[in-house]
């Protein structure tokens, strides 16, 4: 692998918060064990059993990769895994042959057929874990569950748990550099889930906020961590360098440009509806003047949003043009963002025309361009 693929795949794996395990037991798995699980039902009595999600590198580079060759139509693969306590794990992932639209995907009798032959073959190979989940893509508009994903957890949780629903967006993956993704399960048919309090808030475009709005208290998310163990590697090195070098092979400004335009295009009609609203209201109420700081305020962050998203692309194709550029060295870096404040020693970064790129020690720390320098010291 080349040394650009391999710093790469170090940035991919920060970036992501790929957690190496010490051991491999976390692929041992126990039938019996998971058997008496299944009997035991704990998810039945509590719609929150499951809290968390923990994702093999290699599952998550397959669904990544899977999601980009899919561009702007929807795909779908399974997940398999197994269940620890609270968490689900998923060791792997494979491909559908579903052909979807731009707003939906579902599997047909082709799909099933493929994927029970898929779990025939693989257990003889000697892997015992069973299907856990499904995954689609969303390409461009976030990770959530519509009304139609709602439904089909929910069948699949009552027929085949326990059962998990991943939601990949490639489009936002590729802008924002960090993998966009979601992990859901469904609550049972009638269950009013207790208040939780805001929620992360993430863009929705306008023509699916009604949707996103309907079912978004049918389902909750789950938290989502990686790992990689030394059994690991070879595999990854190869799947990276084949998902690198079609990175390579086309600029996310270029393969992105629907998307940015379709950012753009979503923002002025989110503007356009909320001038509409003030100017047709002859007074505003104290209650309906909040109301419309809360609207500007998210069209504010989903403004903040596409912005930084666009920076990250040019900082990235200006990085790669640059490459062999002289390096400014630092004895300390003090860099705060939306995500906190970090304190960086000995660092050792590219600076060109304004921009700090993040070739920190050999090993990228953040995407800086995006942070702001409040304080540093060159050597």
């Amino acid at each position: 692998m080349s040394q650009s693929a391999t710093d790469a795949l170090k940035r991919f794996e920060v970036e992501n918060n790929i957690q190496s395990v010490e051991h491999d037991s976390i692929f041992k798995y126990d039938p019996s064990q998971y058997q008496d699980f299944l009997k035991a039902k704990p998810w039945a009595k509590d719609p929150h059993y499951f809290k968390s999600v923990k994702i093999s590198a290699i599952a998550l580079l397959k669904m990544v990769m899977h999601a980009r060759s899919g561009g702007k139509l929807e795909v779908m693969g399974l997940l398999m895994g197994k269940v620890e306590a609270h968490t689900m794990i998923i060791m792997d992932s494979f491909a559908l042959p579903v052909e979807g639209t731009e707003t939906r995907v579902n599997a047909q009798a082709e799909a099933y057929e493929y994927m029970v032959e898929y779990l025939d073959l693989i257990k003889k190979t000697g892997r015992l874990e069973n299907a856990l989940g499904w995954y689609h893509s969303h390409p461009g508009y976030g990770c959530w569950l519509s009304g139609i994903d709602v439904s089909t957890q929910m069948v699949n949780q009552q027929y085949s748990e326990p059962w998990l629903g991943i939601v990949i967006d490639p489009t936002r993956t590729i802008s924002a550099g960090k993998v966009e993704i979601g992990a859901f399960r469904t609550y049972p048919q009638g269950y009013k889930p207790p208040n939780e309090g805001p929620s992360e808030y993430q863009t929705i475009p306008i023509s699916k906020i009604e949707d996103f709005g309907v079912h978004c208290k049918q389902y909750y998310p789950l938290e989502i961590s990686y790992f990689k163990s030394s059994l690991d590697s070879q595999l990854l090195d190869k799947l990276w360098n084949k998902y690198w070098v079609n990175t390579l092979s086309s600029s996310p400004i270029f393969a992105n440009r629907d998307y940015i335009t379709g950012q753009i295009g979503d923002l002025s009609e989110k503007l356009e509806q909320a001038e509409s609203q003030v100017s047709n209201s002859k007074s505003l109420l104290f209650h309906d003047k909040k109301k419309e700081e809360s609207q500007l305020d998210r069209i504010t962050r989903d403004s903040s949003k596409v912005t930084i998203e666009q920076l990250q692309v040019v900082g990235d194709e200006h990085e790669h043009e640059h490459e062999h550029a002289e390096h400014e060295h630092f004895s300390f870096i003090d860099v705060v963002n939306e995500s906190g404040h970090y304190h960086i020693k000995n660092s050792r970064v590219v600076l060109k025309k304004g921009w700090l790129f993040g070739k920190l020690t050999g090993l990228i720390v953040e995407p800086l361009h995006q942070q702001i320098i409040v304080n540093y010291k060159t050597n």
